[in-house]
């Protein structure tokens, strides 16, 4: 059974899903565009994260960090590789987008790796499908040849 509940990223059953993600994006960034937040920064106020569950062992996770503007960025949507293929990352996004829209949080925002950056093309395939569409930089962040901004507004039932 598929469970998302809230969590710590410090914790010893999920800090091997923030190693990996730490890992990928680590691998797969330049290193002057790489956004990717350990365990302490996904613990500052502000943020709040998910892990997903199946029987108890986590498969992946997920945050909302708070922005001044109504918006709520997403971060850290990792699903570990063995657990891959399954469809869990759209339920998490899925989770995150509906428990935003009852908050009343205007629009979901996202940072992820550009075109050129092939290790990121599932999930940009991904935030598309899930009718997210490009934009430019989100709040705190700068253009970024290496970076690719996606909005999913939340006021319009998309």
């Amino acid at each position: 059974m598929i469970e998302i509940r809230r969590a710590d990223p410090g914790s010893e059953n999920i800090r091997p899903i923030i190693d990996a993600h730490l890992v990928h994006s680590w691998d797969a960034t330049p290193q002057t565009s790489n956004h990717t937040l350990d365990a302490k920064s996904l613990r500052e106020p502000g943020i709040r994260f998910w892990a997903l569950f199946e029987d108890d062992a986590p498969l992946g996770c997920g945050a909302l960090k708070a922005l001044p503007d109504g918006t709520a960025e997403v971060k850290s949507v990792h699903i570990l590789a063995a657990a891959r293929g399954r469809g869990l990352a759209r339920v998490l996004m899925t989770h995150l987008a509906d428990l935003a829209r009852t908050e009343g949080i205007s629009a979901l925002v996202l940072e992820t790796g550009a075109a050129h950056l092939p290790e990121y093309d599932a999930a940009r395939k991904l935030y598309e499908a899930l009718g997210y569409a490009y934009c430019a930089p989100i709040y705190g962040y700068t253009e970024d040849p290496n970076s690719a901004f996606m909005r999913l507004d939340l006021t319009t039932g998309t």
